[in-house]
């Protein structure tokens, strides 16, 4: 066999800055690459293809996933900024393929809610992003440069917060919504709805994020009645609710649009931004 032959088939080796100060107990998949000053916990576990950049630490009990890019001087699985932390071992998960970039803090959860902080995979998180205690962030998310998770929210998939937007702790934010520059939340937003503002309010919904996902024309035009119904039409919560159902069997693909709407506004616990 030919020198570059042995060469492609070797496994991949991971990649340690010398000043780097990775725990022995720490558990990195064979090719991560670890930048200069970088701290890494005993807790830690990183999977494969993961970069992480100088100056960042981990800590705490944290798993990251496949084929992340953390940047530089990130902080990653300290400790709840919580009084009622009492050091036990609760967990930061983070899934596949994230982008985190600089000086984002991620804390693990507490002992009052699940335990687990969760990233989902797909994300695109920019500098400045705080996702604080039991925050639970779906996939294919983008959070702009200084948003703000306070703890125990809960964001679905395709969800875009704009940049230094606030939410509030217990917030909800339903899949395929849109938060604008600086909005503060302080109440759930119902999936699909375009929010801003302080206090925040709906401006319309995210019909240019659902063609770009592949909704259909009329996939749209039911989420579009919905805000209608929700927003529009000058009725009670109730009454929205009971003409969103009504609407069920009316469009092919539909029913899972209508059913994640009504979903979401019967756990609402906050009530929704309207």
């Amino acid at each position: 066999m030919h020198d570059a032959q042995r060469r492609l088939k070797a496994p991949a080796m991971s990649t340690v800055h010398p000043s780097a100060i990775v725990d022995p107990q720490a558990q990195l998949a064979p090719d991560v690459q670890v930048g200069p000053y970088a701290v890494i916990g005993p807790h830690v576990s990183i999977g494969a293809s993961t970069t992480i950049g100088a100056h960042c630490v981990i800590e705490g009990h944290t798993t990251i996933g496949t084929d992340n890019r953390i940047w530089q001087f990130c902080s990653i699985g300290a400790a709840p900024q919580d009084k009622k932390y009492a050091g036990e071992p609760t967990r930061l998960e983070i899934g596949d393929r994230n982008t985190i970039r600089e000086f984002c803090t991620f804390n693990c959860g507490t002992a009052q809610d699940s335990g687990v902080t969760r990233v989902g995979n797909d994300n695109w998180v920019m500098a400045y992003v705080h996702i604080a205690h039991d925050v639970q962030l779906g996939s294919q998310c983008i959070l702009a440069n200084n948003a703000t998770l306070a703890g125990h929210v809960h964001v679905g998939d395709w969800v875009i917060i704009g940049g230094l937007t606030g939410v509030h702790q217990f917030v909800k934010i339903g899949a395929h919504a849109m938060a604008g520059f600086q909005t503060a939340l302080s109440q759930d937003v119902p999936p699909f709805m375009m929010v801003d503002g302080n206090p925040a309010e709906v401006r319309g919904f995210n019909v240019e994020g659902l063609r770009r996902r592949g909704f259909g024309a009329e996939r749209i035009a039911q989420v579009k009645q919905m805000h209608r119904l929700l927003y529009r039409k000058g009725l009670t919560l109730d009454e929205s609710k009971a003409s969103i159902a009504a609407l069920q069997g009316g469009v092919d693909g539909g029913d899972e649009d209508l059913g994640l709407m009504l979903d979401f506004l019967a756990a609402s616990k906050r009530g929704i931004v309207r």
